[in-house]
């Protein structure tokens, strides 16, 4: 076979889906040096961070980027970034994919199209393979507990006539094949509270039993109870190849411009001052923020522990827009008076934060996390234990899976959630969040030993042997059984 397999890729919209692509991409060139990648980039305009990190990927090394033509998001709501905004893209992924197939008809040494690897939220675009010709596979950047609640909740409404917005505030414990614990309804993400949301997350659930296989960013050793469920014969999908945690740990990658860079410095200066493992750091995400009386009750908590903190606060959106939290201008608006001076000495309050440079350092001793499934990933390979207040999303069942399932987390409170628009009807006080953050920094807690040994389990199983690796090869394989 003299022309080299092709593998298009196409991430969801944001970074937090982006990064992931990336980083496989060059995984799986450096494992297969024959193999090429080309990276459909579907570029949304609310998210800067995005916008920013695109700005730096080049193409090279048997990866090349094609940029599609950016729809206004502005016309559209958080449910259709799921539905009519990737559905929008299909004859932009068309044309970018027919000009791949006629380059490659043109010479005998180009690249031959094998296949699809899309995003947990471009389903839709399995029709565009299909039109091809060739296999799709879906890359799911989050845990395979969570694959395995959206399989089984969108059979039991399609087999069974049972639908999970039924258990909408009540005490409701369900029973989910790929969870050893029951799941408390009060926990469930907020897309199954949601009738118009469940309904998108069912169809995707749906869309992914048609491809040749699901990639998960997990690893065996991590969630082995959900893994084996989802490959038992029961679960009806096509397998599974856990290949995580697929990470962007070179923080020099994705400084995001000079200002920011500058406040990075300052940040790194700050801890170099800290004592080892004495700070808890604070952060929620590229969309994480909370109201007024939300943050006094946070600083309230942090002034009353006693520890050392970083915390990164970012002010709200407008109400009832779709776009990224932004930093305050001036930090006295929102923060109770006189906290800035009186936490001067053992705290920082600060904007936006280089996440994965921060948990690296030595200082830090816990993190308090929105428990995106990145930032979990991160916090395990780099052995920082986590305090769980989850967001938005399927931050709730992330976060119950840690503090739960695997006791390898502190809970703050489970069942906050917030809604696209960042809407929430509960108050979490600041004697929780002070009980959270003084177990999360016990320094001979059993959850932050399990974390270190299971940051070991996690570079381990992305070295050759490890079953990751192994997982990973697998993938490989299938995708070159059906070029021959």
């Amino acid at each position: 076979m003299n022309n080299k397999p092709e593998l298009v890729f196409v991430p969801g919209p944001g970074v937090g889906h982006l990064i992931p692509f990336v980083e496989l991409a060059k995984l799986l060139v450096q494992r297969h040096h024959r193999l090429s990648i080309t990276v459909l980039v579907i570029k949304p305009p609310f998210d800067s961070k995005n916008n920013a990190y695109l700005d730096l990927l080049s193409a090279g090394d048997g990866i090349n980027f094609v940029h599609l033509p950016t729809n206004d998001l502005q016309t559209f709501n958080a449910q259709s970034i799921l539905t009519s905004f990737i559905e929008s893209h299909k004859p932009q992924v068309k044309e970018a994919v027919s000009k791949l197939v006629l380059s490659e008809s043109a010479s005998d040494d180009s690249p031959k199209l094998a296949g699809f690897v899309l995003d947990m939220c471009c389903t839709s675009l399995i029709d565009v393979a299909d039109e091809f010709g060739v296999p799709s596979y879906i890359f799911f950047t989050s845990s395979a507990a969570f694959l395995g609640l959206m399989i089984h909740v969108q059979a039991l409404y399609d087999e069974q006539n049972k639908h999970i917005v039924d258990l909408k505030d009540s005490d409701s414990e369900l029973e989910v094949p790929c969870l050893a614990n029951t799941l408390p309804a009060k926990v469930l993400p907020f897309v199954y509270l949601d009738k118009d949301w469940s309904m998108i997350m069912f169809e995707l659930a749906r869309r992914f039993r048609r491809v040749n296989g699901i990639i998960v960013n997990s690893f065996k050793e991590l969630e082995s109870f959900a893994f084996k469920s989802l490959s038992s014969v029961e679960t009806s999908i096509p397998p599974v190849y856990p290949i995580g945690p697929i990470l962007n740990l070179d923080g020099k990658r994705i400084d995001l411009g000079s200002a920011e860079s500058k406040t990075k410095a300052e940040i790194i200066e700050w801890l170099e001052d800290q004592p080892p493992s004495s700070v808890v750091f604070l952060c929620f995400g590229s969309m994480g923020s909370f109201d007024k009386e939300q943050v006094k009750e946070i600083a309230r908590a942090l002034e009353q522990s006693g520890h050392r903190f970083l915390w990164s606060l970012r002010q709200p959106p407008p109400k009832d827009q779709f776009v990224a939290p932004n930093d305050y201008k001036n930090l006295t608006d929102v923060l109770p008076e006189g906290f800035l001076d009186r936490i001067a000495r053992i705290g920082k309050v600060i904007g936006w934060a280089p996440q994965v440079s921060v948990l690296a350092h030595k200082a830090i001793g816990g993190f308090v996390s929105h428990c995106g499934w990145n930032s979990v990933l991160e916090s395990i390979w780099l052995g920082v234990p986590i305090a769980a207040w989850p967001m938005y999303a399927e931050h709730q069942l992330n976060a119950f899976e840690m503090v739960i399932e695997l006791e390898s987390a502190v809970e703050i409170k489970m069942e906050y959630r917030k809604d696209f628009l960042g809407e929430n009807k509960t108050m979490v006080s600041a004697e929780e969040i002070e009980r959270g953050i003084r177990k999360l920094m016990e320094d001979d807690n059993e959850i932050r030993r399990r974390i270190k040994e299971m940051s070991e389990k996690s570079r381990k199983t992305m070295m050759e042997g490890g079953s990751s690796f192994t997982s990973l090869g697998c993938f490989i394989n299938d995708v070159m059984s059906h070029l021959s």
